[in-house]
């Protein structure tokens, strides 16, 4: 197939076969100078990719005026300048580049007869334009991780049109103020509690009201919790249960380790305890956290949680998971009751019977039951390790949070008994008693569309009492709260939220993930926006 130039050329033009127009001074010439062929690639016919055979003509630009002296014709609707390829096929091409990335649309352009490299495809996403939005009035503004813990930018949502809007490429206040400020109709903003966006929005859009989002409260207020018990769990866990643990026939801990194991987990806590003197040392000196960081090396979770912690914060006692030793124990139960003590036999049995696992699991397992020590023990080691406590382990902090600021009658009968237990505390009662109070304030809130008339003042009666209740961590979160008043109270009030930042960062996320942490930011910024 191979159509003439004729057979393409915009349609309503009379003399189409005669003249063609110069694209600089748009004069019209009918002398053609010669002709020649063009063989750009179209969309594939039955699987078959395509060439179309173009004949162009040259003409004379008989203006004397205009600096060209010959012209070819011209296909807008077609074909570009230069081009080796039909704008249909750009188009399919730029899609499948948008939905996949750069390697991937290139490997299946191959297979379905538009083959196109990769470098040729990221060059054709960014040369897409934008789509035209409405203006917006109502958005919302999240952080998202590039490179999490290192590079952070920020989303900007419609929330009335659940589109997002723009990506920044960082969450400072300067940077957010700037965007505001070109969008003088917007007149609310909802967002977390970061002080950064409080900032840029009152610098950028000092008339627009910002609503503090509802799930940004409720995890602060848990993570609040969770700070006041990494502090003081060491003291927790002296606590005695309020009732003595039911018997159980199922395993309440892991299976003992050797005492070269063992050994090994004593010294590498020393190390630990270490540390912690040596943090809560520079704290008292004076050192700032951020100079004990750098000074030492540590995390600066790691440091502050040390530095605050009254006691060394050991790591709470896990219950023990499945083990793929698990099926086998009626067979070990019976081959121990008749008198084998031998790891190394029963560990041979159990590979016939489909176990998996190493010699080193049996004797972890016979460790605790033998009748008598292995030929192979040494002496000075062959006295029985020390049995867990009778008691049941304190949840981590993380754990006990969740479960401090959930309702009672939602607690299953583990859960309740960890927190009765931690409750015997009077401190532990106030702070349980002040998140769940402000649970319920923000919680009567959600999912109801006018707010209720008392929240306000329960509200302020709650700030009042958090403030005065002799615990520090809630007494700074409660000014924090109060600092960020107008926000709060307004999302308590309105109905609008962040959530749709949360998804689409979460879409993000997604899109980021499959182009292998290799986008920048102006492409992902493009495909993220022509995506949605």
């Amino acid at each position: 197939m191979a159509p003439s130039s004729q057979e393409w050329e915009p349609p309503g033009n009379p003399a189409r076969f005669n003249h063609a127009r110069c694209p600089t001074c748009w004069a019209v010439s009918t002398s053609v100078h010669s002709r020649y062929r063009r063989r750009p690639a179209d969309l594939p016919a039955s699987g078959e990719a395509i060439r179309l055979h173009l004949e162009v003509r040259r003409f004379y630009c008989r203006d004397p005026a205009c600096p060209r002296r010959t012209f070819a014709e011209r296909f807008p609707k077609l074909l570009a300048r230069h081009a080796q390829r039909t704008r249909r096929l750009a188009e399919a091409q730029a899609r499948t580049g948008l939905a996949l990335g750069g390697q991937p649309a290139a490997r299946l352009l191959a297979h379905l007869a538009m083959p196109c490299s990769a470098t040729t495809l990221l060059r054709t996403i960014r040369s897409v334009p934008l789509p035209k939005l409405p203006r917006p009035c109502v958005v919302g503004v999240d952080d998202w991780a590039l490179r999490k813990g290192r590079t952070y930018g920020s989303i900007v949502v419609d929330l009335e049109r659940r589109r997002p809007l723009d990506l920044q490429p960082d969450r400072s206040a300067e940077t957010w103020a700037a965007w505001l400020r070109h969008e003088p109709q917007i007149r609310l903003v909802a967002r977390d509690r970061s002080t950064e966006y409080a900032r840029g929005t009152t610098l950028g859009a000092p008339a627009a009201v910002q609503v503090a989002d509802r799930w940004h409260l409720l995890l602060n207020t848990r993570q609040m919790v969770e700070r006041w018990l990494a502090r003081v769990h060491p003291r927790l866990k002296l606590l005695p249960p309020i009732t003595a643990p039911a018997p159980s026939t199922q395993r309440i801990r892991a299976y003992p380790r050797s005492p070269a194991e063992t050994l090994a987990r004593a010294a590498a806590a020393g190390r630990w305890e270490e540390l912690y003197d040596d943090v809560r040392r520079r704290r008292a000196d004076g050192q700032s956290l951020r100079q004990i960081n750098r000074e030492t090396g540590l995390a600066r979770a790691t440091v502050r949680k040390y530095a605050f912690a009254e006691r060394f914060p050991r790591h709470g006692r896990r219950g023990p998971g499945c083990s793929i030793l698990d099926p086998h124990l009626d067979h070990l139960h019976a081959r121990q009751a008749a008198g084998c003590e031998n790891a190394m036999q029963l560990w041979h049995e159990l590979r016939s019977r489909g176990f998996a696992g190493t010699v080193k699991q049996i004797r972890r397992w016979l460790s605790e039951r033998r009748t008598c020590p292995a030929r192979t023990t040494i002496r000075r080691l062959q006295t029985p390790l020390p049995m867990a406590p009778a008691a049941p382990p304190l949840p981590s902090p993380k754990q006990l949070s969740w479960q401090l600021l959930r309702e009672p009658h939602d607690l299953d009968a583990e859960a309740a008994a960890a927190v009765a237990r931690v409750l015997q505390d009077d401190e532990a009662a106030k702070v349980a008693d002040l998140g769940r109070r402000f649970c319920r304030i923000v919680r009567s809130r959600c999912g109801s569309a006018p707010a209720e008339p008392g929240i306000a003042p329960a509200f302020d009666a709650w700030l009042s009492d958090a403030r005065a209740c002799g615990v520090r961590v809630v007494e700074s979160f409660a000014s924090s709260l109060a600092q960020d008043g107008a926000a709060v109270h307004a999302g308590l009030r309105l109905p609008w939220s962040s959530g749709q930042a949360e998804g689409q960062v979460n879409r993000l996320k997604l899109l980021k993930r499959a182009m292998y942490g290799r986008a920048k930011l102006d492409l992902l910024r493009r495909r993220f926006l022509l995506a949605a």
